[in-house]
């Protein structure tokens, strides 16, 4: 399915997010809070405050960024308003593997909340985030697990080693620390399993309380020993339970049940909130605020080109969009691996700069060199994107800009590195086609075919000879598609 539908479909669920009957009143607090402001593991953090007091849930999503529906499901949360109670609302508690759409960059995240003596951005967030845990009255992290999770073994991908349609606790009860009682957190985690049943039409996708046992000597779990559920159960003695959809459902779905599970949790501890203001368009890009030079910034909307001179510096300030959260900037070929928002550029090539929410791509503008050159003082030029007739491709081989037109042949040897930097596509944002190099997968845990950027070893290792022409691995494809049919092809091939 292309991204504009997933997203489309996913932003019609409207009414699983609205479900509360509201009474009138004033709206409680809200408060925004940047840790890390201006790194590329900018951490956000949303608190609201009910008219009314009560418990606190934190709720915590995109702590491995390629689990989108749960980071997706608590965003509809940092919008909310309560009647009673608090919410702590962290949506992307590790953004640049959002951003690659990756389990980890350096590190599994939440593997390092215990003995973990490797310091990187991962510490840094994961010491704010056991800070909220011990603040909560109940900690929910919400994933997408392997497999479908059952108390018994039915199936390769059915049994109990697996995570997915599963509400995860460390052990049956919790010790309460003031009291000296304790909490049932299976019988939480039931109550709150039948109500995201009662909205699961196939039994075979129904959720199930998964009870690791963490801390005890036959579990099978011991790796959860380093997980935020466990440093809730153990260290802060909060009830933490971790939701887990099925990797291999359809997105939308995965987002509907982590809704159903957070609202279980809410009604669990009396939190009522009022209707949230949640704005559910397709994400578009809506233009970049963005200096030369240190200029004075200028706007560039979607599209647009800026011209430049060889060797000026830009920097994006901001964008402005239809969403406020989860917004980076990638500019092709130059600086770094996530999000290249505020930092400066010498740029030394005509380039684009790629807007997008979360992994969505979202919007484009361009860097046009001037080929003549002009004077620092001149103003800046702005022009609207023009026509071509077919689409071009631009090439990186062993680091040297290579263009090539449409249905034309590229060569390459063996031991080379080769990099698809971008198309150009006239008035058509680039970044709504897929550039797929048949043969080769960039990104083996989600492989969607988008090639654009990745370093490609000519290698028999790194390429499948069955993707080449009569699969001798002397001439692979790049094909391009739009909206799903083929608009381009670039043959590439390889010599000894």
């Amino acid at each position: 399915m292309q991204t504009d539908a997933i997203v489309k479909k996913i932003f019609a669920i409207l009414s699983f997010g609205l479900f509360f009957i509201c009474s009138q009143g004033l709206a409680g607090q809200k408060t925004h809070t940047v840790f890390f402001e201006g790194e590329e593991n900018e951490l956000h953090v949303y608190r609201i405050k009910g008219t009314l007091p009560g418990k606190t849930l934190l709720i915590i999503g995109g702590i491995q960024g390629d689990e989108p529906g749960g980071y997706l499901a608590a965003d509809f949360y940092a919008d909310f308003l309560l009647e009673k109670g608090n919410l702590i609302v962290v949506p992307r508690a590790n953004f640049p593997s959002i951003l690659k759409m990756e389990r980890q960059i350096n590190q599994d995240m939440n593997r390092k909340f215990h003995d973990d003596a490797i310091f990187n951005y991962e510490t840094k967030v994961v010491g704010v985030l056991k800070k909220l845990i011990c603040e909560s009255d109940c900690f929910l992290n919400l994933h997408e697990g392997s497999g479908f999770y059952s108390h018994s073994w039915e199936t390769e991908e059915k049994n109990p080693g697996k995570f997915g349609q599963s509400i995860i606790i460390d052990d049956s009860v919790l010790q309460a620390p003031d009291s000296g009682g304790h909490i049932n957190l299976e019988k939480m985690a039931e109550r709150v399993v039948e109500k995201i049943n009662s909205h699961i039409e196939k039994k075979d996708h129904f959720f199930h309380v998964n009870n690791h046992r963490t801390n005890h000597p036959d579990s099978i779990h011991k790796e959860q020993l380093r997980s935020a559920t466990y440093y809730a159960y153990n260290t802060c003695k909060v009830p933490a339970f971790g939701i887990e959809s099925a990797k291999t459902l359809p997105l939308e779905q995965k987002v509907r049940q982590h809704i159903h599970a957070i609202n279980g949790f809410m009604e669990t501890l009396e939190i009522i909130p009022k209707n949230p203001s949640i704005d559910l368009k397709k994400p578009e890009m809506q233009y970049m605020i963005i200096s030369v030079n240190n200029s004075i910034p200028v706007v560039v909307e979607e599209m647009q080109r800026l011209k430049i001179n060889k060797g000026d510096t830009i920097k994006v300030h901001d964008i402005v969009a239809n969403y406020e959260r989860g917004l980076s900037v990638d500019v092709l070929g130059l600086g770094n691996r996530f999000n290249d928002m505020k930092n400066e550029l010498v740029v030394n090539e005509s380039t684009r700069i790629e807007v997008k929410k979360d992994f969505y791509k979202c919007g484009s503008v361009f860097i046009d060199i001037d080929p003549q050159g002009s004077p620092v003082s001149k103003k800046l030029t702005i022009k609207e994107t023009g026509e071509v007739d077919v689409l071009k491709y631009k090439f990186r081989i062993n680091n040297v800009p290579v263009s090539a037109d449409n249905y034309t042949h590229v060569k390459v040897r063996m031991g080379d590195t080769l990099i698809i930097e971008d198309i150009v596509s006239g008035k058509v944002d680039p970044s709504n086609y897929i550039v797929n190099f048949k043969g080769f997968v960039g990104n083996p845990d989600n492989n969607s075919g988008e090639d654009r950027g990745y370093v490609i070893h000519i290698s028999d290792k790194s390429l499948m000879k069955r993707y080449s022409d009569k699969n001798k691995g002397q001439s692979y494809h790049v094909v391009t598609t739009l909206d799903g049919k083929e608009v381009g092809k670039i043959f590439i091939d390889v010599q000894p």
